[in-house]
């Protein structure tokens, strides 16, 4: 940007500018959450700002007050937002200046190569429009999109009252339309919408008004869906689909390879299935669920299309599954293009299907009649019933586990080919520390509170994230803890905190979901949608008091015997670790490796052997509080036995 202000010939082309301004969009693309994004953000306003002293089109003033007002709304505590907010005043002079500065106004500074005519905008949107239709793979690139939609926005915008302003719109419309087909994201579906919907409203009596019309009612909801091949078999799907597709809030592919799919996984017990298809690449995937079809023998299904994906030669076709609620899975090449997998559904009461990524996979989660959204109902034994809407009352799960938490599942995270966080000490890793931890956490609990105790792991062994949690649905546990040692660039960082699964309520809740997850800021504000359709109430507020009794248990602990015990709190953050636990679950961030002390203090044996029976105190008082007649009866257990 220094260099462009210096050289007042290069400020001639407006191409330069938008190189510096796209670089630094770039900057805030790359972390929107990161600490370099206001200033991204801001220098792009900025320059957007001083290009309209020189081209003095509304449009480059309409994007700077865009950008530096997403400044002043998202980053309020950073130093660029007093910044922002003064070029805002400065970019939107009172009605005075403004007719002013219009009289005022150079003609020369409109010089032809500074502000393209709208119908150089519109000749540069249909050329790009061209290539697309002519090239399939560029389709699947978000850039090669706006490149046509920044087109034909700027020749609208170039003369918003002109010839070409509503065949603008209708392009505008159109390559939002396109992307959507490809990026599945209800953003661009809804510009796309709202372009149509401007387009008929400002030029009724424009030839592109009834082409619009129509374009706007194929956004309407439609009840019948066309049939499609069943890749692994010769019969056809009858138009049977329950529900509309439905497109996960995945990009577009990074790259311009091929997903390959890779695996077909899964996990069961009676009344509870996870199936995980693996893939080597970031995609995009559709679903529908289908009814049974007694006329064709054609049981309940669901089908899985993983788009811009080949089958590898090497995975099992066909899995069986065969437990209370699916038969099997069945993948196959559909086109050229597309992997379906299909899930035949013996019983099942509802289901959930996302995605994770680093490597990709997507996870189907399916409960059986007697879960409601993936919790218990134990009706016969507790007398807990759903309410018409489908959803356990709120105090559902406590009178289930009034029943007693009888299995604990103690998850000590990483393990294998994942070493962790690296400790301040040489040699020193966080799947070491874990396993530690975690095994001496499992030997107390079963000494002290006489309850089962399953360890995810208990040796050096890798498990994927989802596998974790399909071990602690499968097992049946009433209680899900995952041991991790905290880690930060800063060598000073120290403390406790415990976490439970919720959208992060701070920067560094996200920063450690991001490197437990083993994956990027971006991909964790990806997982909104997810975690507002799986969560339940209940669950989270059972998992905040477990939590924060724990939280309590291991610093009272801690504290009798060592200094500089910092209590970081009870955090919320979205955890793949976490997702779809049936049962009030935690993830513990112990200490920080990374810190000097706290390292040193991880591997010692009286610091684990405190940490752990702080974090049992807590436990037992989480199960004294829902049940207070839980360990008396338990002792008479026992002694009867």
């Amino acid at each position: 940007m220094l260099e462009l202000r210096k050289d007042t010939k290069r400020q001639k082309y407006r191409d330069q500018w938008m190189q510096c301004i796209q670089k630094y969009l770039a900057v805030y693309r790359h972390d929107p959450h990161g600490p370099w994004a206001a200033a991204g953000l801001y220098n792009a306003g900025i320059m957007y700002g001083d290009l309209y002293q020189l081209s003095y089109l509304e449009a480059d003033r309409q994007e700077s007050l865009d950008l530096l007002g997403r400044v002043t709304r998202h980053f309020p505590k950073s130093r660029y937002s007093a910044r922002a907010q003064k070029a805002i005043d400065q970019y939107t002079p009172d009605q005075a200046t403004a007719q002013k500065s219009a009289a005022d106004r150079p003609e020369k500074q409109a010089a032809t190569h500074l502000q393209p005519s709208a119908a150089q905008w519109y000749e540069r949107a249909e050329a790009n429009d061209q290539k697309l239709k002519e090239n399939l793979r560029l389709q699947k690139f978000r850039d090669q999109w706006i490149k046509s939609i920044t087109a034909y926005r700027n020749a609208y915008q170039a003369e918003p009252d002109g010839a070409l302003a509503a065949a603008s719109m209708y392009g505008l419309a159109g390559s939002y339309s396109g992307l959507y087909k490809w990026s599945r994201n209800d953003v661009d579906r809804n510009q796309a919408q709202k372009t149509l919907e401007d387009l008929i409203r400002q030029f009724p009596n424009s030839p592109f008004t009834e082409k619009a019309r129509n374009d706007l009612a194929r956004f309407a909801p439609s009840s019948v869906h066309a049939a499609s091949p069943d890749p692994v078999s010769d019969v056809i799907l009858s138009a049977d689909v329950s529900n509309r597709p439905v497109v996960e809030a995945v990009p577009g592919v990074a790259s311009g390879e091929t997903a390959v799919v890779e695996g077909l996984r899964f996990w069961s017990n009676p009344r509870y299935t996870r199936v995980v298809i693996d893939a080597n690449l970031d995609t995009i995937f559709t679903h529908h669920e289908l009814r049974e079809d007694p006329a064709i023998g054609k049981p309940q299904r669901i089908y899985i299309d993983v788009h811009n994906s080949r089958l590898s030669k090497d995975l099992q076709k066909v899995v069986p599954i065969n437990d209370n609620l699916l038969s099997d899975a069945r993948a196959g090449q559909y086109n050229s293009d597309t992997v379906r997998v299909v899930v035949d559904i013996k019983s099942s009461k509802t289901f959930k299907i996302f995605s994770l990524k680093n490597p990709f996979r997507i996870v189907l989660d399916v409960w059986g009649e007697d879960s409601v959204d993936g919790v218990q109902t134990a009706a016969t034994e507790t007398g807990v019933v759903a309410r018409s809407n489908g959803k356990l009352p709120q105090s559902a799960i406590v009178k289930q586990l009034a029943l007693g938490v009888r299995r604990i599942v103690i998850d000590p995270g990483h393990g294998g080919k994942d070493y962790g966080a690296p400790g301040y000490l040489k040699g020193v890793h966080e799947k070491q520390v874990v396993l530690e931890i975690g095994k001496r956490l499992a030997q107390k609990i079963r000494t002290q509170l006489n309850c089962d105790v399953v360890l995810t792991r208990d040796r050096d062994v890798f498990l994927s994230l989802e596998e974790r949690t399909a071990i602690a649905n499968t097992q049946g546990a009433d209680l899900f803890v995952s041991i991790h040692t905290n880690a930060s660039p800063d060598n000073r960082a120290y403390g406790i905190e415990t976490f439970i699964l919720n959208l992060a309520t701070d920067d560094d809740a996200i920063r450690v979901a991001a490197r437990e997850n083993a994956t990027s800021l971006k991909n964790i504000s990806d997982l909104d949608s997810i975690l507002k359709d799986l969560m339940n109430n209940a669950k989270v507020s059972e998992s905040t008091r477990l939590a924060s009794y724990v939280q309590k248990g291991a610093l009272a602990q801690l504290k009798q015997k060592y200094s500089h015990i910092k209590n970081k709190g009870v955090k919320k953050a979205p955890f793949y670790v976490l997702l779809g636990a049936e049962m009030p679950s935690i993830l513990i961030e112990t200490s920080f490796i990374s810190n000097p002390r706290e390292c040193q203090r991880l591997t010692n044996g009286h610091y684990q052997d405190l940490l752990c029976q702080g974090i049992v105190d807590g436990i037992k008082r989480y199960i004294e509080e829902i049940n207070p007649m839980a360990f008396q009866r338990r002792q008479m257990e026992k002694d009867e036995g």
